[in-house]
């Protein structure tokens, strides 16, 4: 089991809860707000439920996730420890809001993924036996295969319910057993595997002693521990062009009248780069570069930017400003995606593509094959359906410039959306091989 990287701590945490439905992700947020005094009094007041605190409804925040007890879309939460900051996103686990699990999950720097030991009953078997690693539930192995495809840099399970179990020291211990199994078969570095009780509070803010054979650090403290994901600042300079803003009257003729605004998605950009605009080709020289309080400055990966040419070019929003000769614009790509859709994919299909803000058209070529989340083998698939991860091979209609996604997350991500009902349909993580012109 890998222990936590190195990197900056610093700076704010983006987390996600994950996992299947009843885990406990809801409570266990809730618990981390109030243990952490980030909840206001009359706050507690308006969760009470039989006289009782409902951790749970802190975060379910629309009507029908009150009424039934679940979480539908993705709620943000924010609190701070005297040594860092978070931002939290609880993510459904319901296999038909996936598509919300996996939005909230391809922004994180780490993700906890529960899992329910009341839900397993071969955890509190005290005579030996063999481990089933199938035996955990499908949402564990899906949510967390997820989180390691959108390179969630940080994966901890948190085994609870721990405190409704017989010998929860037995039951941490195989459950541990069959995650750390399922982990290395899947490729998944896992952080920590940590034993709570979100009801009770047991081992989430604060550690709870001589408690199922455990002597690490509570997850609060793993949390504060843990880094955020680096930028793709050694990436060739990259920047979608969101926004095109013109100067009301400019009567200096050595730059362009019109400014370029959006994140720089890789690399840095300062006066006097180069840059290529894609799809024109054309090429210019970079006269001026603003931060995002339009401060003459040098702007790198991550952050957003207003950048003004030497010269008038045609750039709209949806362009791209590229390192010259850095990237090879490519028509058809072969991409890992996790499908969405309620409708499934087949071959010969037309959907939107989007990349930063451009919108191209992309046919699916091929279906090469899908992941089997049980066995975690690949298998032939003349169709994927929802929920299912696998391979494509995508053909488009006008050139992208992509990098492999183990490479650059902006540049190696995708989304694809019905052109007829305008959902989202997939998420697409271009491959490192097979990219033709």
């Amino acid at each position: 089991m890998a222990q936590a990287a190195h990197g900056d701590t610093s700076t704010a945490l983006r987390f996600i809860t994950c996992g299947s439905v009843d885990d406990g992700k809801s409570t266990l947020i809730g618990r981390l707000l109030v243990d952490s005094k980030t909840v206001l009094q009359d706050q507690l007041a308006g969760v009470q439920r039989g006289g009782e605190t409902d951790l749970a409804l802190l975060t379910d925040g629309l009507s029908a996730e009150r009424e039934q007890g679940i979480t539908i879309d993705v709620a943000y939460r924010y609190f701070s420890t005297a040594k860092r900051k978070f931002i939290i996103g609880d993510a459904p686990g319901h296999e038909q809001y996936t598509r919300n699990m996996v939005t909230a999950a391809s922004a994180a720097d780490a993700a906890v993924v529960l899992v329910d030991a009341t839900k397993l009953p071969w955890a509190g078997e005290v005579a030996d036996g063999e481990i089933v690693v199938q035996d955990l539930l499908p949402q564990t192995r899906r949510h967390t295969l997820l989180c390691n495809l959108l390179r969630v840099q940080s994966i901890v399970f948190a085994v609870n319910k721990l405190d409704a179990m017989n010998d929860a020291e037995v039951a941490f211990e195989r459950i541990s057993t069959a995650l750390i199994a399922f982990a290395e078969a899947a490729g998944v570095q896992v952080a920590a595997i940590v034993p709570i009780s979100a009801l009770k509070g047991w081992n989430v803010a604060s550690r709870h002693a001589d408690w199922c054979n455990y002597e690490g650090p509570s997850l609060l403290e793993l949390l504060e521990q843990l880094p955020v994901t680096e930028k793709d600042e050694a990436v060739p300079f990259a920047f979608p062009v969101q926004w095109v803003e013109k100067f009301s009257s400019s009567a200096d003729t050595s730059q362009g009248r019109r400014v370029f605004w959006g994140r720089v998605a890789s690399g840095h950009i300062e006066p006097g780069q180069r840059v290529t605009v894609l799809p024109s080709k054309q090429t210019a020289t970079v006269a001026q570069v603003l931060n995002h309080v339009r401060q003459p400055h040098a702007v790198h990966a991550g952050h957003s930017a207003g950048i003004v040419l030497d010269r008038e070019l045609d750039v709209s929003r949806g362009d791209w400003l590229l390192e010259p000769e850095a990237f090879e614009p490519v028509r058809e790509i072969t991409a890992t995606i996790a499908w969405l859709d309620d409708e499934p994919l087949v071959a010969g299909r037309v959907y939107w593509a989007l990349q930063g803000h451009r919108w191209v058209k992309a046919k699916v070529a091929r279906i090469i094959d899908r992941v089997n989340i049980t066995t975690l083998g690949s298998e032939p698939a003349t169709q994927l359906e929802a929920n299912s991860i696998g391979d494509v091979v995508l053909s488009l209609q006008q050139p992208l410039a992509v990098l492999p996604f183990t490479r650059s997350r902006a540049l190696g991500s995708l989304v694809l959306v019905d052109t007829a009902t305008h959902k989202t349909s997939a998420a697409v993580l271009v491959q490192p091989s097979a990219t033709t012109n």
